[in-house]
């Protein structure tokens, strides 16, 4: 009988876990690189299915990441083949840990994983385009494997509870899986349902990372087992130190690691939710404050003198006296209260003025909290990185919730139940944070330990606050939405870039993951190759667009959150009174400029900044830049500490297991933050079946309407309301002027995202907030092919934006244009502006819609030129001599009706309608009664008389029809 051991030296000890950890990193490896170089490369091929393209399909198939194309092929192949050898041990540690004596159990379910493995190379290296037939049998035998598989390590692994309980929701999640993306794979090849096969997608990749968790689950079994490897014959060369040991001194030291190498405490979880919930409470005060301010503006059409409280900011200022510097590090706890109470509390109060009143004092109280509490914890770096992570990911949180409601924020001024708010929810939970953080401030409160300083703190706390300045300004005004960047980039249809669903996902995982990145290398992070990564990073953005000028502001997106950390550790090293004072009134600054390329005719000075984001731009990389040059002042003694070892360079793992188990709370927030974005990204994604009201009719339902960019009369977002109206008016195309709200001033909002959804319509935004216009845009039931953004010749005054898009109505093809003219004031603007857009109009020959606004009078001045044989366009009616702004000019088509229907509270300016039939010629044009037009024409009866909710038909009292 052989012996059950044998004597030797041991040359290797490899943990059994180990074995799990490689089989879960190449598997994920194999497809989601498959995935990354695939998107890279080969986007619009591998999301491209028989019947529809992007953006209508945006999330490609396994199948066609994985086995359509080179080098994506190549990438999955070769991590499989690597996957291959831990999976074969998989199994046969399994089989060790759970074989029986007498039991053949084991041995089953240790075959059934071998065929499972055996199968999954045939559809790997049998794919559908080498052979259909085969690769389908290899595919379904190893998911029929599956079945005995994931029920086999159910009933015969170990009994650990957590073990088990994961093993049954991935398991059950995994079946519960194959349902509906059966469903949606039939939609869509039996029903060719357009975005039926993305969907289906989405089941089949939550499949894959389903299937590869489960197996992931072995780790927890085998953390008892080890590999051992040794020399019973004295073969081996050199000393005799167990590899084991080196291996285990290394682990000990990597970031990751010592992250999560701790044991799980309820209170400390609830710590960091309280603290993350008070940076999203305070990014959701401070970008409500530009809303607030700029209803005032809005109704004046000039500067209001409430401007002014946007130098709330600047309260840090008291912290230079050291009686208020003291008071205020002592009762953070209470600032932050008063800041959540006026800042949450105020949608309660139905004057706008009081509302600004309540959101001047939150924003002063919460910027005085933050400057205190950093201060505080200055000389306390696990506490101190805890209240920056919880800032950085309470911005994340508030954008997440703009992401979820449509780009208001639920819990701003400017919204109530009745329009989306959820006011009330968030005051709750509030109100749970607070109390929690008061009952735990013995615990919370820093230990009152001494700053240690590796040497005298060196430069000027100028610098450490300009660099802060820029930073603020630059989360604010690109990351505190998700679309914000990306509409920077848009350009129209047909789509060559990013969606604000689903990119908007894209943007929020980048900001976690430079999040990340900050916390674990901040030497490499505070480099000025960083800096210059970042800054290229920013030009791309301004630059470029579609996706060059996109993957450019990922980079600076990025960028700027991996940079946070060093910044504000390094401004807390000066007085906190004149360093944040100096950030928060340089970031004034900057709120102001970024507002006055746009807003140039109506502020002194304002030509001088006249379109020119590049100039704000390059003033915010500078002003990050200051502060970098500050941080890497102070940052000498690290950098020659850390220069002495070099696997360490670039890392600051936390410096004691409490820390550690902190920085792991604040990265699991983060994680479900970005599961919670990505769920969002999903539900918001559109169906594009869209539908014409009356398309028996062959009608087509035109409006143009001045949102006044979505404020209503009272301060109230207009959302809901103005969705409302163009549902009941039964529009299938609507112009919108006024309807860029893509800036710190105005809440950086889109509101034609919730109305395209809504209203299931495509939308084409016009040119985007880069660009320095008050905006303009298009909604429309039939498909948007083609679209173009111009910019119309504007040599005094604002510009004036306009789109010409051409769309698929009933098999014709049909322009429309929309156009937002300058001010009254310039004359020759609007003059170079007329003939801009009429000789565009008349450049084709095709029926064609204006939805307009034109500032002249029914036959007088440029509206000779808007309807001239130049355009070929005709007045929907000329004999309306009551206008002066909005006009609806037409060609080829037959006009049918005509209506006003007046504006109730949502905005200063009422809705034009019109109604044509396509593929008719005109009509005499001689006015007709109701009784003889059919029903498909007729307006809605909704609004005659009285109306609803302030809007009925007026000026003719009725709608006007045409023979």
């Amino acid at each position: 009988m052989p012996p059950k051991h044998r004597d030797g030296d041991v040359i290797a000890v490899i943990p059994g876990q180990w074995i799990t950890h490689l089989h879960t990193i190449s598997a994920y490896s194999a497809f989601l690189g498959a995935l990354v170089v695939g998107v890279y490369l080969h986007y619009y091929q591998i999301v491209e299915n028989q019947y529809y393209s992007y953006p209508t399909e945006w999330i490609p198939s396994v199948s066609s990441t994985i086995g359509d194309r080179f080098p994506e092929r190549t990438v999955f192949q070769y991590f499989i083949a690597v996957c291959s050898g831990p999976r074969f041990l998989l199994c046969f540690l399994f089989y060790c840990l759970t074989n029986k004596k007498g039991e053949a159990g084991a041995k089953f379910v240790a075959g059934v994983g071998v065929l499972r493995t055996l199968t999954c190379g045939g559809w790997t290296y049998v794919t559908s385009t080498d052979n259909h037939d085969w690769h389908d049998i290899f595919m379904v035998s190893y998911l029929v494997a599956s079945i005995p598989w994931t029920v086999g390590c159910i009933l015969l692994g170990p009994v650990n509870p957590r073990t088990v309980r994961l093993r049954k929701w991935l398991g059950g999640a995994f079946f519960a899986t194959l349902v509906p993306m059966l469903y949606f794979f039939l939609q869509h090849k039996i029903h060719h349902v357009a975005g039926a096969y993305t969907i289906y997608a989405f089941f089949e990749w939550s499949l894959v990372l389903l299937d590869v968790g489960f197996d992931a689950v072995t780790a927890i079994d085998f953390a008892g087992l080890e590999l051992v490897v040794k020399d019973i014959k004295g073969m081996r060369r050199g000393d005799n130190k167990q590899v084991q040991d080196a291996v285990l001194e290394k682990q000990k030291d990597m970031p990751i690691g010592q992250v999560f190498d701790h044991k799980f405490d309820v209170n400390e979880l609830a710590d960091a939710a309280a603290d993350v919930y008070l940076g999203f409470v305070f990014w959701s005060v401070l970008t409500s404050l530009g809303v607030s301010i700029w209803y005032f503006p809005l109704w004046h059409m000039g500067l209001s003198g409430y401007e002014v409280v946007v130098m709330s900011t600047i309260s840090p200022f008291l912290l230079e006296i050291p009686q208020l510097r003291r008071l205020a590090g002592k009762n953070v706890t209470t600032l932050q209260l008063s800041m959540g109470l006026f800042g949450l509390g105020c949608y309660a109060l139905p004057s706008p003025l009081g509302r600004l009143g309540a959101v001047t004092v939150a924003v002063w109280q919460g910027c005085l909290a933050y400057a205190a509490v950093w201060w505080r914890d200055r000389g306390d770096a696990p506490k101190l990185e805890a209240r920056i992570s919880g800032f950085v990911i309470g911005l994340i949180g508030s954008s997440i919730a703009k992401f979820a409601n449509g780009t208001n924020n639920p819990t701003w001024p400017i919204m109530n139940e009745a329009n989306g708010g959820w006011n009330k929810t968030f005051l709750a939970l509030f109100a749970l944070a607070i109390v929690w953080l008061y009952m735990r401030q013995s615990t919370m409160a820093s230990s009152g330990s001494v700053q240690k300083h590796e040497g005298p703190v060196k430069g000027s706390s100028v610098l450490a606050g300009l660099g802060f300045a820029g930073l603020l300004f630059a989360m604010h005004s690109l990351l505190s939405d998700s679309s914000t960047i990306i509409l920077w980039v848009w350009t129209g249809y047909p789509v060559n870039g990013p969606l604000a669903v689903p990119h908007g996902a894209w943007t929020i995982l980048t900001m976690g993951l430079g999040l990340v990145f900050g916390l674990f290398y901040p030497n490499l992070t505070r480099s000025w190759t960083a800096f210059g990564v970042g800054s290229i990073g920013a030009a791309f953005l301004t630059l470029f667009e579609d996706w060059t000028g996109y993957y450019g502001g990922l980079t600076l997106t990025f960028y700027l959150t991996a940079i946070t950390p060093i910044l504000i550790t390094n401004a807390v090293k000066f007085p906190p009174g004149r360093t944040f004072f100096t950030g928060f009134f340089v970031y004034n600054f900057m709120v102001l400029f970024h507002v006055w390329v746009v807003a140039y005719a109506f502020v002194p000075g304002g030509p001088l900044v006249r379109e020119h984001t590049d100039w704000v731009m390059a003033t915010t990389m500078l002003l990050i830049g200051c502060g970098v040059f500050s941080a890497l002042q102070n940052s000498g003694g690290q950098q020659q500490s850390t220069a002495q070892n070099k696997s360490s360079t670039y890392t600051a793992p936390p410096p004691n297991p409490a820390a550690r188990r902190q920085r792991s709370y604040y990265i699991a927030i983060l994680l479900f933050l970005q599961l919670l974005s990505i769920s969002i990204a999903y539900l918001r994604f559109p169906s594009y079946n869209y539908q014409p009201y009356h398309k028996d009719s062959r009608a087509i339902t035109a409006g143009i309407w001045t949102t006044h960019f979505n404020i209503d009369n009272d301060m109230w977002s207009s959302d809901r309301r103005i969705k409302q109206l163009i549902q009941e008016s039964e529009l299938d195309l609507i112009g919108l002027l006024e309807s860029d709200t893509q800036r710190i001033i105005m809440g950086m909002r889109d509101p034609t995202q919730y109305l395209a959804e809504e209203l299931g319509m495509w939308v084409d935004f016009g040119p985007g907030p880069n660009k320095h216009t008050w905006g303009c845009a298009l909604l429309s039931k039939f498909p948007i092919l083609n679209s173009t953004h111009h910019l119309t010749p504007s040599p005094s005054g604002e510009l004036a934006p306009a789109i010409h898009a051409t769309i698929l109505a009933y098999d014709t093809l049909v322009d429309v244009f929309v156009f937002h003219s300058g001010q009254e004031e310039d004359v020759e603007d609007r003059r170079q502006q007329t003939a801009y857009m009429s000789q565009l109009m008349g450049s084709h020959d095709r029926p064609a819609i204006l939805l307009s606004y034109l500032i002249t009078k029914p036959g007088e001045g440029n509206y000779n030129t808007w309807v001239s044989e130049t355009s070929g366009m005709k007045d929907i009616d000329a004999s309306d001599w009551d206008r002066w702004c909005e006009y609806i000019l037409y060609r080829g088509l037959r006009r049918t009706g005509y209506a006003r229907v007046s504006r109730g509270t949502i905005t200063d300016t009422e809705l034009q309608v019109g109604k044509f039939v396509v593929g008719e010629a005109d009509g005499s044009g001689e006015l007709i009664p109701e009784d003889q037009v059919p029903h498909g024409l007729r307006f809605p009866s909704l609004f005659r008389g009285e109306g609803v909710r302030g809007h009925r038909y007026h000026v003719f009292d009725e709608p006007r029809y045409y023979a």
